[in-house]
């Protein structure tokens, strides 16, 4: 049985993001699979998947840190207790999209290997990227102890969550091969300003496209970068409103343009 968990909390994404993974995990994964979502609110979420209450963190929220610290509690050693998991699973974020077969997630390398993808916006560091990674279920829970005897001086040294993990597993991470896992603002969206005029492009060989940093995949399905953002703004109207007065960091109002992509409309879909 191939395994797949996904974390879901707060109000940025609602159960219809699990839904569409679901969806885009049984036309993508063959033969049989189990989709676990821990999170603080369960309603709406399909009745194939497997939904748990999210565990707390278990210590203060570190300060001064914009990292995802929550996630760090897949590293609890009652995790499987508590799911019915074991061995290897696979974690993907809510925001990545399956764009084609991904059995090789479940089968790449060791089975005791934590296998993520490759920060690709630090590529000359070893750092990994936790949009989708893979890890054995309860074998390291001195990743979260850690964490938890002092979170904010982790937070202090590490910044994000994926840097401490990259730095936490016995013997190193491993990656996925570089042409699986995608970043779609690095690899799909074309360099500015040819981005006000072509959409973004789904690279060869991409099997999952992820969306670190945003933009979400719910806003450039209609071509905005953000929620306050208009839909389908004409490149025109978007840098005009450059010059709008309230908009105090205009370069990066003018880069931040996106086209609607065909092929996030095709694949991110439940």
């Amino acid at each position: 049985m191939k395994q797949v968990i996904c974390v879901k909390w707060g109000s940025a994404y609602g159960a219809d993001y699990v839904n569409r993974l679901y969806g885009m995990l049984r036309r993508h994964v063959t033969g049989e699979f189990r989709l676990v979502c821990l999170t603080d609110h369960a309603t709406g979420i399909r009745p194939e998947v497997d939904a748990y209450a999210l565990p707390e963190l278990g210590c203060e929220w570190p300060k001064r840190s914009i990292g995802k610290w929550r996630k760090l509690v897949l590293w609890s050693e009652d995790l499987g207790t508590t799911t019915g998991l074991s061995g290897p699973v696979l974690f993907i974020d809510l925001d990545s999209v399956i764009v084609d077969n991904i059995d090789g997630y479940f089968t790449h390398g060791h089975p005791d290997d934590v296998v993520l993808a490759r920060n690709w916006a630090k590529p000359l560091q070893k750092l990994g990227q936790t949009s989708v990674f893979r890890f054995p279920v309860g074998k390291y829970p001195h990743i979260i102890r850690n964490f938890r005897a002092d979170p904010q001086a982790v937070a202090d040294q590490h910044h994000f969550e994926q840097h401490f993990v990259t730095a936490s597993v016995p013997g190193g991470i491993k990656f996925w091969p570089h042409l699986w896992t995608r970043h779609f603002r690095l690899h799909c969206l074309p360099p500015f300003p040819l981005r006000y005029f072509m959409p973004a492009r789904l690279p060869r060989g991409a099997r999952i496209v992820t969306f670190p940093g945003g933009p979400n995949p719910s806003d450039v399905l209609v071509g905005r970068w953000t929620q306050q953002d208009p839909a389908h703004e004409s490149p025109w109207q978007h840098i005009k409103a450059t010059f709008a007065s309230g908009v105090t960091h205009r370069w990066r109002h003018l880069r931040r343009y996106v086209r609607p992509t065909p092929w996030l409309a095709q694949h991110w879909v439940e």
